[in-house]
């Protein structure tokens, strides 16, 4: 995965995380739930890493501000 910019995490409340899944509907799950309780950068690209196990993707989140809908 590329470095973390500054500009990602330059204020308390804004988080990268990395996310690693067995497989690209675990991880899309996690993205899609994640996005529902913060603003995120949605549901972004999952990768496969050779010789790695499973996928991984990356979101950017602000926990300050709520997501696409109210947490259950």
């Amino acid at each position: 995965m590329d470095s973390i910019d500054e500009v990602h995490v330059c204020e308390p409340g804004l988080v990268v995380l990395d996310i690693t899944a067995r497989e690209e509907e675990t991880a899309v799950a996690v993205m899609s739930r994640l996005d529902e309780l913060w603003a995120t950068s949605g549901i972004g690209p999952v990768r496969r890493v050779a010789a790695e196990p499973g996928v991984r993707a990356r979101l950017y989140a602000d926990i300050r501000r709520p997501g696409s809908s109210d947490p259950v």
